[in-house]
């Protein structure tokens, strides 16, 4: 089954209230962020939002909000229905259906940590994902994708790290004596590592496939927050909202 389909189906099964789909009222806006909205002031500057690679595009669904990150924001505003027939061809059309579904399942109760952290929190939440991985693998060799420079930072110096990016002004970049590797490297870097820590906005640039039943994996960021509820991966967010 086509992975954005098994979504759709997922989460089909869980609206029971059927008028939902097609309410012309309670219609689903989404709308970009601005990087001081989705993160405030953190204490460094090296986050991709912050450097204009990546746009926060943010769900409105009956006051209930789902957020994600995408290369390519835009507007806009329809039923669930509506939503849930947009191709999905693109990184816009992926970007506005994942955060619908982090707002709608908000909005249903069954997630709570759909907004991004702000302010310090970033580097909180680095420092407990050190603690977690420690907990839960050991000392794991992990392979990193989709560069987070304070969770970079916090386990770069415990754990042997392979960081693979898509963006090409950092490829082949060091940040905390870690070298940023292409994505092309993927393959590679999944068989040399024990754990795969992964950015949520995998499933919204469609390259999580690559990714998945190969080794344990963990998802960061709230974008994937619906989609770890539906499929059942591991996420962790520890200061979302």
């Amino acid at each position: 089954m086509d992975f954005y389909q098994n979504i759709k189906e997922k989460f089909s099964d869980l609206i029971s209230d059927q008028y939902l789909w097609s309410s012309q009222v309670d219609v689903v806006r989404v709308r970009p962020l601005t990087p001081k909205e989705t993160i405030g002031n953190p204490e460094r500057d090296d986050f991709p939002l912050l450097k204009g690679k990546e746009v926060m595009v943010q769900a409105d669904f009956r006051g209930s909000l789902g957020q994600a990150y995408t290369d390519k924001p835009g507007n806009f505003k329809g039923t669930l229905e509506e939503v849930f027939q947009l191709p999905l061809t693109d990184n816009f059309q992926r970007a506005i259906f994942i955060a619908s579904v982090n707002a709608v399942l908000r909005y249903l109760g069954y997630i709570s940590q759909t907004i991004h952290c702000r302010d310090k929190e970033p580097a909180d939440c680095a420092r407990h994902f050190k603690d977690y991985i420690k907990e839960q693998f050991g000392n794991p060799k992990i392979g990193f994708f989709g560069l987070q420079p304070a969770i970079v930072e916090a386990l770069a110096g415990t754990y042997q790290i392979r960081v693979a990016d898509l963006d090409k002004d950092i490829i082949g970049q060091r940040k905390n004596g870690v070298l940023i590797e292409d994505a092309s490297h993927t393959k590679d870097i999944i068989s040399w590592a024990d754990l795969l820590l992964a950015t949520g906005t995998t499933v919204v640039n469609n390259t999580i496939g690559s990714l998945l039943g190969k080794k344990p994996v963990i998802f960061y960021g709230v974008t994937i927050s619906g989609v770890a509820y539906l499929l059942n991966y591991q996420q962790f967010c520890y200061c979302s909202h």
